[in-house]
């Protein structure tokens, strides 16, 4: 099945030379940031459409639904586009880990920086 996206939304998205648009994952309720995935016209329409996450992989170069081999589903809530339109914030109910590394955030590994309190 092919998946169309809303003219009047792709209108508004700025792509990448390959036609893609970051998109954050987040968790809905708590504002947890879980991860970085990268989205194209159909990968947008078939998430619109669905309400599972779909995201393009650049290194395998097709389409995966997140959660279809792991089961770290995410059920899409909202999604919103920046003021620039050129990044995604996808807003989710994350069941199980978002990262392939099986931890709950892809943003856990390492810290670069951290400012302490006064």
């Amino acid at each position: 099945m092919t998946y169309q996206l809303d003219p009047a939304i792709a209108d508004r998205l700025k792509r990448t030379a390959e036609g893609l648009v970051p998109a954050v994952a987040q968790q809905h309720d708590t504002g947890e940031v879980l991860m970085l995935g990268w989205m194209d016209d159909e990968s947008l329409a078939r998430t619109i459409e669905t309400g599972r996450a779909t995201y393009w992989s650049r290194s395998r170069q097709e389409y995966w639904v997140k959660g279809d081999t792991s089961g770290h589903v995410q059920w899409v809530k909202e999604i919103r586009l920046d003021c620039d339109g050129d990044t995604l914030l996808v807003k989710v109910d994350q069941v199980g880990a978002a990262c392939h590394t099986g931890d709950r955030t892809c943003f856990d590994a390492a810290v670069l920086h951290e400012v302490a309190d006064d």
